[in-house]
């Protein structure tokens, strides 16, 4: 078997307008698709991160909490990749969004930071170049 690459990465979110916003308002993503599905009672929103890479959010009723703290087993975060890591802290905090203090990976040298979506799901923006 050849894996190509990743085809897309799924969240299920806790309020699907609050996310929808987080998302599509403040991140930026562009809607590929939206589609409610009434058997389930639920949302399946597809978004375009970058020029390849997809999100599919989903809405479930009463999902269950996600554990974080501490960290537990399975998925850590998920990280994009961006050009300029301060402009980038700037419009996050512009939006009112809370971001943690710029480190730098021990191993790449790359700066990068941590926030967290409406559900309390970590995403880290890692900086392309060293800088």
């Amino acid at each position: 078997m050849k894996i190509n690459k990743f085809h897309h990465i799924a969240i299920i979110c806790s309020n699907y307008e609050k996310s929808k916003h987080f998302y599509v308002n403040l991140l930026g993503f562009k809607i590929i698709q939206e589609t409610f599905r009434k058997e389930r009672n639920s949302y399946k929103l597809d978004l375009r991160v970058g020029t390849d890479d997809q999100i599919e959010l989903f809405s479930f009723p009463d999902p269950p909490q996600r554990p974080s703290q501490p960290e537990a087993c399975g998925l850590r975060h998920l990280a994009f990749e961006v050009d300029n890591i301060d402009q980038s802290v700037a419009d996050l905090l512009g939006k009112g969004i809370c971001v943690e203090p710029i480190r730098r990976d021990e191993i790449t040298g790359k700066r990068f930071t941590f926030f967290k979506d409406p559900d309390n799901l970590p995403l880290e923006i890692y900086q392309k170049n060293i800088g």
